[in-house]
This record gives C-alpha cells, structure tokens and sequence, in this order.
C-alpha cells in the first residue's frame, strides 16, 4: 500500500522534480506552492505524509508544522530547506515532524523518508486501536497496563497484529490469554470476519474432530444432518485454539495438515473443503515439558509459533494490579448499581501484596465479591476474602503466634459481618479478650 503524498514547495523545479520521482515509485502525489494550497489540498486528499519546505512566501514551515498536528495529528511530516540547521531541526522535531532533511536530498532517500513516515503512522494507528481495544476490554478504564513488560506486549501486539501470521500465547491460567487474543484479532485486518474460539480441554475426544472439522449426515451415530466445523465457520476471519496442548496428539496430527493444506475434510466425508482463517493458539503449560511430555506435538508446534508472545503472571507485573482493580470495580459497581466507589489504602494495599495464584481472573473474581458484600462506599479488608501479611499499629509485619492471632479475628470478623460477639464466640474468647485483641493490632471495627 502506498502513502498519499503532499509535496509542499515554492520552488517550481523541485517540485516538479519530486513529483514525477515518486509519482513513476507508484506514490500518489499532489503539489502546492504555498501554505495556502497546502490546507486546501489536505483537506481535499487528507495525505498520509507530508514534505514540507521550511520556508514558504506565506508561512514558516515550523508555525505550519505546529497547526498541522494540532488539526490532524494523523499526518506525519517531513520536513525539507536549503538552509539546515540543528537548531530547525531540532525545533521541527519538538514541533510534532517526523523527519528534517536539508536539501537537495536524494530521490532515493526522500522515497526512503517517506516509506518510514507512513510505516509509523500506520503504527501509531494501531496502537490507538489497541488502547482502546484495552480501554473496552477493561471497562472504559484506562490505561489498566502500567508494568514495563504488559507496556513491551503491547507494543508487540501492535506491530504483529497486522499480519496472518499465526500467533502462539503462552502464560499461566488465568493471565489474560483469551484478553490478548482478542486485541489481535481486533487489530488485524480479518477484524471484520469471524473470530471463533474453542476451548481445546473442554470438547469430548470422540467429538473434537467433528467439531473442529465438521461432519457429513451419517458419519457416526447421532450424525442426522451435515455438521458444518469451527473452521469452516471461522473462514475469513481468525480461529482460537484454546489450551491447544490438551488436544489429543491424532487430532494434533490432523491439524498440522490443515495448517499445511489450508483444506479440512469433515468426518465421514471424501472431499476437502478450503478454509482461511488465521490461528491463534494458546497453552498454560511450559513449552519444554509439553513438548517432553508429547502433549504438544514437536511439528505442530513450530507451525504454529511463528510469533510467540508470553503473558506474565499478575505477581510479576505488580504495577498492574491497581488500575485492574480499579477497573473491575468500576464495570462491577455500575453492573450492580452499587455505591461502592473506590478501595481504603489498606485494601490496596492488601491486594497489591497478594500473589495472585489465579492471576488476573482471581482478581476480578475477587473484586465483583468484594462490590457485591460491601456495605459502603469503600472496600476495605474486610471486604476482602484473601489472606495478606498481618501488620501491627506500628507499621511493622506481625511474625508467629501474633500474625496468626490478627488474621483470624479478622477471617471472625469478616465472617459475622464485623459482630464482634459472635467473632467472640467464634474464635472460643470473651469479648473483653477480643477488643484487647482489636486494641493491639490495630484493628478498626
């Protein structure tokens, strides 16, 4: 795909130079002499890329670089003069360019330039469909990724996207797999066709082959009509393989060939039917081990890890944690029409010292519970069902008998719904006992 061009010039011969260069590249190009005929044709053509002279008979190309970006950011520009300098360099940068050039540049290297323009407008865009793919996903509440590695993903994701190349995730339970599968398929340009998904663990192993192939009237008992496949149901459009390892090896063996051929042939059936969707697939175990353990067929696996993209566990990305939180809050409350509006610091606090053994879906489980048992406005600990580092009035983590103590007057407590006689009774203590307890740890009822 070639960028629209708008070559910007008060020099007729350059002008004319330039346009039949990158006109006989395949680009298509328009001309203006002046600022005026500049805003004139970007808003007749919206170009994608725009060479600019820094010095115009009406503007200064900086001032026009400014107002470009600041109508359609989109534009990407760069920039050209005969009179270089680092500091108009440096200041066409600052001023949202691309690129600074002096003149006279090479046709060679402006064609360069602007490949590389459009190229990072075209990312950018996509980078915009990913944050509010992630914006959506995540309840309207962004940014919900503020961790080095999920920001490094995403920028990934971003470029990968685009292409039909299959994608391979791998991650913990419960880490967002499906989340990331869903970004791809959002940002690749198969958006508009069908995105199925199939959990590989859960379909029978008698069944999985029609299912995933499809089946003819006949082919096995129960077969009364012809069973139209998931594959034949996610041509063009894009094809999840969940937890692919859990897939028997015989049916791993029949989708290499489909991966290969680009054909399936339903069950009982004796022609092939052509299918084309791109594959995502994804597992939770360790690829060695699945692979020594033959639950994912060596073959098979390198067809389908041409991009392999891991998703860290919740407990590596801790920076995440709040802003998930804070999402899952948000779309549960508003679901429950609750008047729950945010966490205490010491809910916060709990949640971000908490491992996370069930990842990302452990929370948000964790967050809709704690919504639905407040009776507040904010969620504190003891709203919370998961167990945290004790901590006395001094700030300091109880050790022992101590740290034990203070988690089961609260585990009593957040059981009885903050009655202290019944947490009393419960824990085999007086209540006299109790509120000393209360008193040394610190603990507000």
């Amino acid at each position: 795909m070639k960028p629209k061009v708008l070559l910007v010039d008060d020099d007729p011969s350059v002008l004319s130079v330039m346009e039949r260069a990158l006109s006989h590249a395949g680009y298509d190009v328009a001309t203006a002499a002046n600022a005026a005929g500049m805003w004139h044709s970007i808003e007749a053509r919206c170009p994608d890329v725009v060479v600019l002279d820094l010095r115009l008979p009406d503007a200064n190309g900086l001032d026009l670089v400014k107002r470009l970006k600041q109508n359609r950011a989109e534009v990407e520009i760069v920039m050209l003069t005969g009179f270089g300098t680092v500091e108009a360099a440096v200041e066409s940068i600052k001023a949202g360019a691309f690129h600074f050039a002096t003149k006279p540049i090479q046709l060679e290297s402006l064609e360069l330039l602007i490949q590389r323009a459009f190229e990072h407008k075209q990312l950018n865009t996509r980078v915009e469909a990913l944050q509010q793919a992630v914006s959506t996903l995540s309840g309207g509440v962004a940014p919900v990724f503020r961790s080095p590695s999920m920001r490094n993903l995403l920028r990934v994701i971003a470029r990968v996207a685009p292409s039909d190349a299959p994608v391979f995730l791998t991650g913990e339970s419960g880490v967002g797999k499906e989340v990331i599968a869903n970004m791809i398929h959002s940002l690749s340009e198969r958006r508009d066709g069908p995105f199925v998904k199939v959990n590989c663990a859960a379909l029978p192993r008698e069944l999985i082959e029609s299912e995933l192939f499809g089946a003819v009237r006949g082919a096995y008992t129960g077969a009364h009509t012809d069973r139209q496949g998931l594959f034949h149901q996610a041509h063009g459009g894009t094809i999840l393989l969940d937890e692919i390892s859990e897939m028997p090896a015989e049916t791993q063996s029949k989708l290499l060939r489909v991966l290969q051929t680009k054909e399936v042939r339903p069950v009982g059936a004796t022609e092939h039917w052509t299918v084309d969707c791109r594959i995502i697939a994804t597992t939770n175990r360790q690829i060695e081990q699945a692979l020594a353990e033959q639950k994912l067929r060596q073959d098979l696996y390198y067809r389908i890890s041409t991009i392999t993209l891991h998703v860290p566990p919740l407990r590596e990305r801790r920076e995440d944690i709040v802003p998930l939180a804070n999402s899952f809050l948000q779309r549960f409350a508003s679901q429950a029409n609750s008047r729950v509006r945010a966490f205490t610091p010491a809910a916060l606090d709990c949640l971000q010292k908490f491992d996370w053994p069930g990842n990302v879906r452990q929370l948000e489980n964790e967050v809709q519970r704690a919504v639905l048992v407040c009776t507040g406005d904010l969620i504190d600990i003891k709203d919370l069902s998961i167990p945290y580092e004790a901590v006395g009035t001094d700030g300091q983590p109880l050790a022992g008998l101590a740290a034990m103590e203070k988690n089961a007057i609260l585990g009593a407590l957040r059981q009885t719904g903050g009655n202290k006689a019944a947490a009393a009774r419960q824990l085999g203590i007086t209540r006299q006992t109790l509120y000393n307890k209360l008193k040394q740890f610190g603990i507000d009822v």
